[in-house]
Order: C-alpha cells, then structure tokens, then sequence
C-alpha cells in the first residue's frame, strides 16, 4: 500500500542501520526495531530504509527464545552514515566482552551513529559512553544499572532521543521509537500509516512511562495507595516506615493499613518488605556484587536479617540464589 499523504522522490537516498545482535537478545525487540522499516519502505513504495545484521561471531546470533538468526557480517567497521543499532536481551552482563567493547569505541571514534534497545543501554554505560548522559533500560535492569552506573541519569521513559546515543527500553517501545525516527526522517503521515499496518494505535512518545500505572496494576482508583506506592518505591536504600509514609500523606497509621488491606489484601509493612526482597533478588541474579552490599541497598542493616528475610520469602538464601545461577 503506499502512502498518499506523502511524495517520496526516487532519488531519496536509504537511511542504513546495522542490527548487531547480542547472545541471548529479545526477539520481541528486535522485530519491533526491525518490522517498522520494512513497512515503512511498504507503505511509500520506495527504498527509504535498509538494513544488515551483524554478530560478534559473523554468522549467527540467538535469542532468549531459542532462535537462531543468521546474520551477513561480524565486528567490522560501519561505512559511512550506517547507523548501529545494539539489540540485546537476557543476561547482557554475561556477554559485554573485551571485543565488543573495543570495536564500539572504534565505532564512536568514527563518528558512528549508535543506539541501543531493551538492555543496550547497559553495554553503552559499560563502554562509558554513558557518563552523565540520559538513557533508556528495560525496567527488570534498573536496579543493576543504577547501581553500577550511578553517574547516567536512567530514566522511567519508554525511549530517549535527545542524546547523541538513542536508547529504547525494550519490547513494543522500540517500535514506539522507530515509528518516532520514521515521523522525524519523512514525517508524520509516513508513521501514522506505518502504525495503521502495524495495527498498532497507542503509540507513545519518548516521555511515557514503561510500567503500567499504579492504578492499572492494581486495579486501584484511590490516590492515595498510588501516592504511598510511589513514596515506597522511592525510598527503597532508606526504607520508610508505615508511620513515615502515613505522615507524608497526612493521614494515620490506621487509615493507610486499612488502605493497603483493602486494595492490595497486605499491610504497609508487608508491601515494603516484598518490595525490598524484590529489588534484592533482581541485584543477586542481574549482578555480581556483593551479598553485603546488596543487602545495604535494600535498606538492610544486618546481612543475617537480609537472609534470614529472604530465605523466609523465597525458601532459599541469598547465596544459594547465586549459586543457581552460575
């Protein structure tokens, strides 16, 4: 189908991106970096993207679903005006490597345009390009990032644009950003007919949220609870107590544990806890730091209470946990 809002001339030169997978990438997010731009060649009935896979390996990559994809080229330099797209997924710590590192620096030294989805972001913190920077990660990252970055300013948004290296947070806000670099490069009818054949009709922009709001997690319209939440979750490293919160919100002790029995079948003191042991098992299994360590940045004190808590929640220790894992 082609757009009839918009007059692509034939002579418009392609816009070339470079996908370089990494082990164990999301597939959900590379097809929603990807699909866009074959459509939207579609729907304008012309050449105005095109694209190449690449590998660390050369010749293949696979997804977090088991997927092998094939690819046609491996760490070699981009040529001029490609654009590099980091498309990774599961355990990216895992597989951030010396070369990697080394030919993402050579590629920034030329002047290569680089983004990155889902958990991208974390191999351009790594690679410091980062530093002070605003930046994108899926959310299930944020708790790793923060503290292994603490200088970049993570955001909650679903992607960012305005920093000389585009980050997206994953899943279906990639295709939020490729439609929002398809409306910038030829406007915004060529996007909104993309969506249309995507069937996709809530696009965002970049200063959305990635998680649902409170009230649609929970089902919950009081404002209060999403009040009290938000003060939770804020003050993870210092938790709050049912008293501190109830006084921010100017309400009693009793009322807020009423709120919380009602709406959320729990108690202030319960939800803070589950939250705390939440943030800790996503440091232990998303991180290498310390069982210590991780404990303080979860408001623990004590790293005998810190086990003792977790082990009561999830029927297993801390370091049994890790020892899963690895």
């Amino acid at each position: 189908m082609q757009c009839p809002a918009t007059d692509f001339d034939a002579m418009t030169s392609a816009t070339d991106f470079v996908f370089l997978l990494i082990e164990e990438f999301t597939h959900l997010a590379f097809a929603c970096a990807l699909e866009p731009l074959r459509i939207a060649n579609l729907v304008a009935d012309a050449e105005l993207y095109r694209w190449q896979l690449s590998s660390v390996n050369g010749r293949t990559a696979t997804s977090s679903n088991g997927a092998t994809t094939l690819v046609g080229r491996g760490l070699v330099p981009s040529l001029r005006d490609e654009k590099l797209m980091l498309v990774s997924g599961l355990n990216v710590q895992r597989h951030i490597t010396p070369a990697l590192l080394a030919f993402l620096r050579a590629e920034r030294a030329r002047g290569t345009s680089i983004g990155a989805i889902c958990s991208g972001a974390y191999i351009l913190a790594e690679a410091g390009f980062l530093d002070t920077r605003k930046a994108a990660v899926h959310w299930e990252y944020h708790d790793v990032f923060a503290e292994r970055f603490p200088t970049v300013k993570l955001t909650k948004s679903v992607f960012v644009v305005d920093e000389k290296f585009v980050t997206a947070s994953g899943g279906a806000a990639v295709a939020d950003l490729m439609l929002h670099l398809i409306a910038r490069d030829h406007g915004r009818d060529l996007a909104t007919a993309v969506a249309d054949q995507m069937v996709y009709n809530a696009v965002r922009d970049g200063s959305a949220t990635q998680r649902v709001s409170i009230r649609s997690r929970y089902g919950v319209r009081n404002s209060r609870i999403g009040q009290a939440i938000r003060l939770i979750e804020d003050n993870i490293e210092t938790p709050l107590s049912s008293a501190e919160v109830a006084k921010r919100l100017g309400i009693s002790t009793r009322q807020l544990e009423r709120i919380f029995g009602r709406y959320l079948n729990t108690s202030p003191k319960r939800y803070i806890l589950e939250l705390r042991l939440h943030r800790a098992r996503n440091l232990i299994v998303q991180s290498d730091q310390a069982i210590t360590e991780i404990a303080i940045a979860c408001g623990f004190t004590s790293t005998s209470h810190f086990s003792k808590a977790y082990r009561d929640y999830f029927g297993k220790t801390p370091g049994s946990q890790r020892s899963i894992l690895s």
